[in-house]
């Protein structure tokens, strides 16, 4: 194969590539947000999970796009492995329709539907347009670059060694299954790597006995990108990608045991050599599932056998509280604030968890952290519109005064996760400039974040318990935190002065007291909903 042959293949590869990303990405950007809200609400049920991961895969034009999609809902705690499984079998069914488009050869009208594409996206007057332009354009930069590899591997049906070495494949099936493995690790998409086998099939190169096991590597091959993507995740998230990896591996297994009779039904679907390379990816991953999906629980247990370990599991959603109470008000009032304790004790592990990455980096507990304060965000949002409708029932007159505070309680303890993002974010800042602290600055962080700490705990336990006697502590340790703050600032611009600190480090330093010194007010403001004071006035 010349060098020429061999720069116009990576080219016609790149542009197929290419085109079906941004084919994908047009059809993702037109359906919005709906794909990943239809696999959150259709994954109850396993066979819904399927035909959804089919669905979604065969819109984006990418199995591993929708699995590292999963492994990410996942991780966040909205889906769970069973469910995920489901969507995964059916990823694998989705991402042949690549493979079938291209069996209709429609090279020809590739050139035509760039050029209406791009005059799509250049003229048109909404986003709507030219994300249709963006899908036309795609599909002929498919196609093109299908047609642009065909040219290329075309030299190669003369070459006698290279027609040797592919022959080599059907009498050593797992010599297949390997190559179709690297290649597909390789580039990252099966679809792109079963196009070159459909390239080299219409050239006369490959039969369906050589393509079969290079076919099965590719599925194999594929898994590689969600395995990527779980680095650093929970341990549900990996494994999810396992079973991934599982589910093709097992797959692969049971069809190179029955590839005879594999061969024998794909020959008989079509005469044509590309037709039958997608129809043998179709039946593939189809008869997979099939036979798989019956067994999922048997492969959870395997999972959980390969990736060991208790998964720390963020509860999600309310838990105290639903529609159902609001007939009942008094006891709707006493498990809202039950509720809202609960957020409050989320929003102190975020708190510790982003002074702990501070003091200590690290990854996972930042990515926690993250997924803790996302929660908290939910429950506030949720609760506040349960307070709502609690204000239309018939509450006593002290409960619906009090409504007001529980709303202003919410706030505040949303606010304290806010707060920890932010020192996460200098946490990050922190470890990615490898910034120096001093010893003292270090000490005086851990002493005022255990006094903030301390000071927030007592709020939310004061809050649940409506008890005086500790929210007039917390008007005393807020006093502090404030006076420490101010004598902690003037302690750094003394360092800041004798040279002792590094500037860059004072910035982080001071950003860290401002934050910790607003959780210290909003502990005071929740003390000061218990005993009933203005929340401005800070001297009882």
């Amino acid at each position: 194969m010349s060098l020429d042959s061999l720069f116009t293949l990576f080219g016609g590869l790149g542009l197929f590539l290419y085109g079906m990303n941004i084919m994908g990405e047009g059809l993702e950007k037109s359906a919005g947000d709906r794909l990943k809200d239809l696999l959150e609400l259709l994954t109850r049920n396993r066979f819904l999970g399927v035909l959804m991961g089919a669905i979604v895969t065969a819109i984006i034009q990418s199995s591993s796009a929708t699995t590292v999609m999963v492994v990410g809902l996942v991780n966040a705690g909205i889906m769970d492995l069973s469910q995920a499984i489901g969507v995964i079998m059916g990823a694998n069914i989705g991402t042949t329709m690549t493979a079938q488009l291209i069996a209709f050869k429609l090279t020809d009208i590739a050139l035509p539907a760039i050029g209406l594409g791009a005059a799509i996206i250049i003229f048109g007057r909404n986003k709507t347009q030219r994300y249709i332009g963006q899908v036309i354009l795609g599909f002929g930069l498919l196609f093109f670059g299908m047609q642009t590899m065909e040219g290329a591997l075309k030299p190669l049906a003369k070459m006698p060694e290279f027609v040797n070495f592919m022959t080599s494949f059907s009498k050593t099936p797992i010599l297949g299954v390997i190559a179709g493995f690297l290649t597909t690790g390789l580039v990252q998409s099966s679809s792109a790597t079963i196009g070159i086998l459909q390239a080299l099939a219409s050239q006369g190169i490959v039969n369906l006995s050589i393509a079969l096991p290079i076919l099965f590597g590719d599925n194999i091959g594929t898994c590689v990108t969600a395995l990527l993507s779980s680095i650093g995740t929970n341990i549900t998230a990996r494994r999810t990608a396992v079973f991934h990896l599982t589910f093709n591996v097992i797959g692969t297994i049971i069809f190179l045991i029955i590839l005879p009779l594999v061969e024998s039904v794909v020959a008989l679907t079509s005469s044509d050599p590309v037709r039958q390379i997608a129809n043998a990816h179709t039946f593939f991953n189809v008869t997979n599932t099939f036979i798989q999906l019956p067994f999922s629980f048997l492969l959870v247990k395997l999972v959980t056998a390969l990736v060991p370990g208790e998964p720390k599991i963020i509860e999600r959603g309310l838990k105290y509280i639903d529609d159902r109470l609001l007939e009942t008000p008094s006891i709707a009032f006493t498990q809202v604030k039950k509720e809202i304790a609960r957020m409050g004790n989320l929003a102190l592990e975020v708190l510790q968890d982003s002074i702990d990455t501070f003091l200590n980096f690290s990854e996972e507990k930042n990515k926690m952290a993250r997924e803790k304060e996302t929660v908290i965000n939910e429950l506030a949002r949720d609760i506040t519109r349960y307070l709502a409708m609690l204000s239309r029932t018939s509450l006593s007159e002290d409960e619906y005064n009090s409504i007001t505070d529980l709303v202003s309680t919410v706030n505040d303890m949303e606010r304290v996760g806010d707060h920890a993002m932010n020192v996460l974010e200098l946490s990050e800042f922190r470890n990615e400039h490898r910034l120096p602290f001093s010893n003292i600055a270090i000490e005086e962080l851990v002493e005022m974040s255990s006094k903030v700490q301390e000071t927030f705990d007592l709020a939310v336990y004061s809050f649940l318990h409506w008890d005086k006697s500790s929210a007039e502590k917390i008007v005393k340790y807020e006093e502090e935190i404030d006076m420490m703050e101010k004598k902690l600032r003037l302690n750094h611009i003394k360092r800041l002065n004798e040279g002792s600190c590094n500037p860059s480090s004072g910035v982080i330093f001071l950003d860290l007291l401002t934050n910790l010194e607003r959780v210290g007010d909003h502990s005071f403001n929740i003390a000061s909903y218990v005993l009933n004071i203005d929340k401005n006035y800070k001297n009882l």
